[in-house]
């Protein structure tokens, strides 16, 4: 069996004295799921992925998961290069990826691998290209469902190529790939982000970073301050307290948000806790919802998982924020019932104390003539899920005070 997993520090090849790594770009992963994040069977193949991180350095290294896999995941090459447009890489930047020295490794089913560091110098913002040869034959590879990078699916060991050849084919949705982590220039903290569809963007252009987590990083890394990474951690349909599409808030918390390394704030934006309980059970919502089992919730639900969230998130030396849920009035999920809970939790939320911060998003999509729906222009259409204007707005109205 080749190289599996480093050693826990991450430490491979660093200077003792060297700055802290910290995760600068992650994507939750989720299970195979034919109606939402699943890439078809693949054998002698490789998945050519773009990411943009947040944060940059002078080092980087790569998380892949086989967490939901059914075998053990053989990678055979891998690279990791300075993006340029159509999937290919910037002359003289591509570099080998490692794992503990070697340059293939076998990762067990269940598991993830993290990189050893690749001497890579990276600006914030940047775009890196990052290549993994399969071999053998691949039926369940771990995903992230919300497909908002862009990446390529390439037969046989295409790892070097500078461009892409006219046999890749899109891949359906993000694979293996679940964070990029760099070791920066000066000391260097992460933003995690744990969230749903709006936290995932769905309703943005796919493949242009118009996330409101992507473009709050463009107002850091243009502030001039202490370098803060954004890491972007939502699953579209998430929930707080019960399973659906992806492991619920609290059970994946520790995996995709206390396990960040350089973490230092953490902020909460789930709302489909009380949206799916209280939504009308109607022939349009019934095929919808069956993917969402587990019992109704109401306010103090909703209150007590935040409030073990923010108390987990502080145990790990982090500080604590949460965002107020949006407006969904005329959306196929709006009930009355359902909008009274959703004002009740924000409420609480912006008047509490319990939080660091607040992200007051409801007051900024809302409506003044109508506060049960969003604005016209900041939805995508199904006044539900932003626009790119409505998470531009979001990203705007953030005081980025609060993370200093």
């Amino acid at each position: 069996m080749n190289s599996a997993i480093n050693t826990p520090s991450g430490s491979e090849g660093s200077p003792p004295n060297a700055v802290a790594w910290v995760r600068t770009w992650g994507a939750s992963p989720q299970a195979p799921d034919n109606s939402v994040s699943s890439v078809e069977p693949f054998e002698n193949a490789t998945l050519r992925q773009v990411v943009r991180i947040s944060g940059g350095g002078h080092r980087v290294r790569i998380r892949i998961s086989n967490e939901y896999g059914t075998a053990p995941l053989t990678i055979g090459a891998a690279r990791v290069a300075i993006a340029e447009t159509d999937g290919g890489i910037q002359d003289g930047s591509g570099h080998a990826v490692t794992f503990s020295g070697q340059p293939s490794a076998t990762v067990p089913a269940g598991a993830p691998i993290l990189s050893g560091p690749v001497d890579l110098r990276t600006a914030a913002l940047s775009r890196l290209t990052i290549s993994l040869y399969l071999p053998g034959r691949v039926d369940t590879a771990t995903c992230h469902g919300t497909f908002h990078t862009l990446g390529w699916l390439i037969p046989g060991n295409a790892t070097a190529l500078a461009s892409l050849p006219k046999d890749a084919t899109p891949l359906p949705a993000q694979a293996l790939i679940t964070a990029v982590e760099v070791q920066p220039d000066t000391p260097a903290k992460a933003i995690a982000v744990i969230g749903d569809s709006r936290v995932d963007g769905i309703g943005s252009t796919p493949g242009t970073d118009r996330r409101w987590t992507d473009l709050l990083a463009e107002r850091l890394a243009t502030c001039g301050g202490r370098t803060l990474c954004v890491v972007s951690q939502g699953i579209s349909g998430n929930r707080i307290l019960n399973d659906g599409i992806g492991t619920a808030a609290l059970a994946r918390f520790d995996r995709d948000i206390l396990a960040t390394p350089g973490l230092g704030h953490v902020v909460i934006a789930v709302g489909n806790d009380l949206i799916f309980s209280f939504a009308p059970r109607t022939e349009e919502t019934a095929g919808f919802l069956s993917m969402f089992p587990g019992t109704p919730v109401g306010v103090d639900d909703i209150i007590a998982g935040h409030l073990q969230l923010a108390a987990r998130a502080r145990a790990h030396g982090a500080r604590a924020y949460a965002a107020t849920i949006a407006p969904y009035g005329g959306s196929e999920m709006y009930t009355s019932e359902g909008d009274k809970a959703r004002e009740q939790v924000n409420a609480w939320i912006r008047t509490s104390g319990a939080f660091d911060g607040v992200l007051d998003f409801d007051a900024v999509w809302r409506d003044p003539a109508d506060p049960s729906r969003i604005r016209n222009g900041l939805h995508m259409g199904d006044n539900l899920h932003g626009s790119d204007a409505g998470y531009a707005a979001l990203a705007e109205s953030i005081d980025l005070s609060l993370f200093e």
